[in-house]
């Protein structure tokens, strides 16, 4: 596949990027024992709340819908700030990553909170594994390809 409109760059960027992200925690959750259709329907409470964990493997389906929409809403929010800012195309891995830190940010510290998923105590270890995660499998492949296909 060699993407060649906006449209078709974020549509790659958001699949790389949400399937990796999505792996990389629903494995580490299930080496930590919790069955992969509760991490989905974890994801789905943030709109449902608590009823997301009653809904099965439809909330489930939901809740892996709902991550790859925000997946591609933030290659695309990238994809348009690097047409503004064509810096960040031409130094995709610092600006990657520091667009994970960013992502990881108003993900852990404004959507969650606002949202209606179940409030957890704050957890300093669960914060920089998923730092970790946001910044090698959501920022650094959204600004490699970007950066890939838009020069």
């Amino acid at each position: 596949m060699n993407p060649t409109n906006s449209m078709e760059i974020i549509a790659l960027a958001g699949l790389l990027a949400g399937a990796l992200d999505i792996t990389a925690t629903s494995t580490l959750m299930s080496l930590q024992g919790m069955p992969l259709e509760r991490l989905w329907q974890g994801i789905a409470s943030g709109t449902l709340g608590t009823s997301a964990f009653k809904g099965g493997k439809k909330t489930a389906t939901l809740g892996l819908f709902f991550h790859f929409a925000i997946a591609f809403i933030v290659a695309a929010i990238f994809y348009a700030i690097s047409r503004q800012l064509p810096m960040l195309a031409e130094r995709p891995i610092l600006w990657g990553a520091l667009y994970g830190v960013v992502v990881h940010l108003v993900m852990s510290r404004v959507v969650v909170p606002l949202s209606r998923a179940p409030k957890r105590a704050f957890s300093a270890k669960a914060f920089v594994i998923q730092l970790v995660i946001h910044i090698c499998f959501v920022g650094l492949p959204i600004a490699l390809t970007v950066a890939r296909f838009t020069r």
